[in-house]
């Protein structure tokens, strides 16, 4: 059996290092990448936002493609604006610089000598790596008795095109991914609380807008153990969450974070060049109708998840797993109605890869770890 892991793990390595260096060969210099290196080079130079800009540009310039470099500058109005005026350029940078955990991965590699442009893009890199070795540990660890499937299903979801754009453009993603696999193993593993927790606040240090999910984890949890175990508060839970709402509240507040509705505006009605010159006004109406439009095209994910979280509560009797798939699935919507970007789908891809975790702990339960040959 050591053998039989042993060539498993090496079959693994292969394709993971494989589908690593295509993603590095098919790395992309977009609209974010100014965003991101503005918010680490303002660390380097905090007083001086004109060097910042020139230097954001400069050095993009250096590694992108001509036509990169010309969609970055070109993608909208707003994007040559940013180009000209660094006054213009540091309005926006609060959009990325709430990021903190990621921007601090990007700066460490940065500040050990790689270009800034690479730093960005080699964290997503190198945490595919990670999240692939972190897939076949997690799916070893669901069917020990079966070396092949660990493999096989950790490169799949490595193939997939959505977690694929995840490592190879500049976002927060898939170093955040890395996170989320973590969380998912203490949670099946049954860590302790405290671990769960910290993992929670590197989450939401990497992407504020997951205090949504460590909020509704957290009240699972403490909804969960009040009405089948103790029936008392726990009030543990009540404390982690407070510190993740005060943590929040402190990097929106430290980085003068404009707003979830600022956000959408610019993000779904116009990118306004200069956040400050006027105000991001839309209709509760306007709100919902451009909702419904985007949830038309939401049907992959949707049908997707509907058939996961059916097959969950199929093939598993156990409450605490039936209440985390719900959880993952109702954070897919939950992060729809705040973000809804249906065309692009590396902002939901992960809660769906966590939902297929559970879905196939769900089946390793019940039949044992799938040892196929006994049931055949």
């Amino acid at each position: 059996m050591k053998l039989k892991w042993g060539l498993s793990f090496l079959f693994f390595i292969l394709g993971v290092s494989f589908l690593t260096y295509s993603c590095y060969q098919n790395r992309v210099y977009d609209w974010d990448m100014p965003g991101y290196l503005g918010s680490v080079y303002s660390w380097e130079f905090p007083n001086d936002a004109k060097k910042v800009q020139e230097k954001v540009y400069s050095d993009i310039q250096k590694e992108a493609s001509k036509t990169e470099f010309n969609d970055i500058l070109h993608y909208n109005h707003a994007n040559e604006v940013f180009y000209t005026d660094y006054k213009a350029f540091g309005e926006q940078l609060p959009y990325y610089q709430i990021k903190v955990g990621y921007n601090a991965a990007v700066y460490v590699l940065y500040k050990i000598g790689f270009t800034g442009p690479h730093a960005v893009l080699l964290t997503n890199i190198f945490s595919y790596f990670i999240a692939g070795l972190l897939l076949f540990y997690l799916v070893k660890f669901l069917f020990p008795e079966n070396y092949f499937m660990a493999p096989l299903i950790s490169l799949f979801i490595l193939w997939f095109p959505p977690v694929r754009s995840m490592a190879e453009n500049p976002t927060p993603d898939t170093f955040l991914f890395v996170f989320t696999l973590l969380f998912t193993i203490s949670v099946l593993q049954k860590r302790k609380s405290i671990v769960q927790f910290l993992i929670l606040v590197c989450c939401v240090l990497i992407r504020p807008d997951y205090i949504l999910f460590a909020a509704t984890y957290l009240f699972a949890v403490f909804a969960f153990k009040y009405f089948t175990e103790s029936k008392k508060l726990e009030y543990s839970l009540i404390i982690q969450g407070f510190l993740l709402a005060v943590m929040y509240v402190a990097i929106i507040k430290y980085y003068n974070y404009p707003g979830w509705k600022d956000l959408f505006y610019d993000s779904f009605f116009y990118r306004r060049p200069i956040i400050s010159a006027e105000k991001a006004d839309f209709t509760f109406k306007r709100y919902f109708d451009f909702l419904i439009f985007k949830l038309v095209n939401f049907k992959k994910i949707s049908l997707a998840s509907l058939i996961l979280l059916g097959g969950t509560f199929y093939f598993s009797k156990e409450n605490w797993i039936r209440i985390l798939a719900a959880l993952f699935f109702i954070n897919i919507y939950i992060k729809f109605i705040f973000f809804p970007d249906s065309a692009n789908l590396r902002f939901f891809i992960g809660f769906v890869i966590l939902l297929f975790i559970v879905f196939l702990y769900a089946i390793s339960k019940k039949y044992n770890g799938l040892q196929l040959g006994k049931i055949a």
